[in-house]
């Protein structure tokens, strides 16, 4: 665990490591970057997860399960929210379903904490959580990313998935998302990419999403404009900060 200068959430909580480039958002993620420095630090976890390609790391597609980190939440006493695998996709093909039947259930035993999954792979999720022995934990956040219109139907595969809270992370928003219904999405997060490789976000996409929120009734979160310096680009929309949250919040 590790706690976070997210701003959306309070730890990260990472018992599986590695992924695998699924979309065009996936193009600059941080956490091949941050990869490929703790495997060079000799983390283990983190061993043969990237390649160099182009001056850059890459996901390999490989995958560490880390049983040992399910032991973890259980150990934080103070109630907080934790971010479900920063460095990894709990969807990922290759994860098996009785890992993600694991995490569930250390979940399950530590409802003080509030835990936010996020996905590239809401139709596996759907799939998934669908089926015994899973059941809807009120403590479990599910959301799903969308970077522009090309990925929009993730959002219809979230509304499938039997979750309290459903939210979609719009970041790295690297296009217009217009049109998106959030009809039953609780949350939405909005972020520019951000790093030396940062592909603009326009304002007008910001506030497409924004009035999405405000006729759908979903709470709007602005993270960040991103770019290289995302610190001095802010965090201020209309000159004001939204750290809106959902409704049913348990913090």
């Amino acid at each position: 665990m590790a706690e976070t200068s997210i701003e959306w959430t309070d730890a990260t909580w990472n018992p599986i490591a590695g992924c695998s480039i699924m979309s065009a958002g996936c193009t600059n993620c941080y956490a091949m970057r941050m990869a490929a420095r703790l495997e060079a630090m000799g983390l283990q976890k983190y061993e043969g997860l990237t390649r160099k390609s182009g001056g850059r790391a890459k996901w390999t597609g490989k995958i560490t399960l880390d049983w040992k980190a399910l032991e973890v939440p259980a150990k934080w006493s103070r109630p907080r929210f934790v971010f479900v695998n920063s460095m990894s996709d709990l969807f990922h093909p290759d994860v098996p379903i009785d890992f993600v039947a694991a995490v569930w259930k250390t979940m399950e035993a530590t409802p003080r904490h509030t835990f936010q999954v996020l996905t590239k792979r809401p139709d596996r999720m759907a799939e998934i959580l669908s089926s015994s022995p899973f059941k809807t934990l009120p403590n479990v956040w599910l959301g799903t990313s969308v970077e522009d219109r090309r990925v929009l139907h993730r959002l219809e595969d979230l509304k499938k998935v039997p979750a309290a809270v459903r939210f979609a992370s719009f970041e790295p928003l690297i296009g217009s998302v217009t049109g998106a219904d959030l009809r039953n999405i609780d949350w939405a997060i909005v972020g520019g990419e951000s790093g030396p490789l940062a592909r603009e976000m326009l304002p007008q996409w910001v506030h497409e999403i924004e009035r999405a929120c405000r006729i759908y009734g979903t709470a709007f979160f602005f993270k960040q404009w991103g770019g290289k310096n995302k610190k001095a680009a802010g965090r201020e929309l209309n000159g004001q900060t939204y750290d809106e949250m959902p409704a049913t919040s348990t913090l």
